[in-house]
């Protein structure tokens, strides 16, 4: 028998290596784990609808509603109204709720709702605008002076955006940016929500560009902003 293989028999005799034992570092971080409780998506879901649609109506309360409200039409009233209540809706839901079988939010479903609202109430403004004994006309010369209820849309748009953001920290590994636009431009709607029952005044450009405008610029606040703070 060659030296080599008495050598290979030596070494096929002796016991299995032992592993090298953890560092107390790890052991430490192994005997510290607990278990977490998994993200309920419908319960966060109704807690930052309850939460927006209170603050709501607090700021309601505190400004009164618009002065020519019973001079409009009902029907413009309660669509409009419920068009802005359904895009803060749906937007929500997409943002927070995955789909049966998955962890991560609707990130496309997200896309196609914030480009709908951010499109659909702007011109929903322009082309639909009735108005009252009691309304007031800005017109396009007259168009910046409005920019009151553009930071009013965005105030309100803060507790849903940042409620939202809470609830998704950690949950959204890719295209958060997405997922951070739909919050903001659900918390533009809500924002175009609490103006089309506060503001009285009926021009096409105000409320297309400065109502509407509120959804775009809320989603794109928010995709800008979000991320960063939930994904440090």
């Amino acid at each position: 028998m060659s030296d080599a293989d008495r050598s290979l028999d030596a070494l096929a005799a002796q016991p299995p290596p032992v592993p090298p034992p953890l560092s107390a570092l790890l052991e430490g971080e192994l005997a510290n784990l607990v278990a977490v409780a998994p993200r309920r998506p419908l319960r966060q879901l109704a807690i930052l609808a309850i939460a927006s649609l209170v603050y709501v109506g607090l700021l309601l309360a505190f400004m009164s509603l618009r002065a020519d409200l019973g001079e409009l039409p009902r029907a413009w009233i309660v669509g409009a109204g419920s068009a802005w209540f359904l895009g803060f809706g749906l937007a929500t839901y997409f943002a927070l709720v995955p789909r049966a079988g998955s962890m991560t939010p609707r990130w496309r479903a997200a896309i196609v709702t914030t480009a709908i609202t951010s499109v659909a109430f702007i011109v929903l403004g322009l082309s639909v605008h009735p108005d009252g004994a009691n309304s007031l006309h800005y017109g396009m010369p007259r168009l910046l002076h409005g920019h009151g209820c553009l930071w009013l849309g965005l105030a309100t748009a803060l507790v849903p955006v940042v409620l939202g953001a809470i609830f998704l920290r950690g949950a959204v590994p890719v295209y958060s940016r997405w997922i951070a636009a739909a919050l903001g431009a659900a918390g533009g709607c809500l924002g175009g929500l609490l103006l089309h029952m506060h503001c009285r005044i009926a021009d096409g450009p105000h409320i297309g560009i400065i109502h509407g405008g509120v959804v775009v610029v809320a989603a794109g606040l928010a995709a800008l902003l979000v991320p960063r703070a939930t994904n440090r």
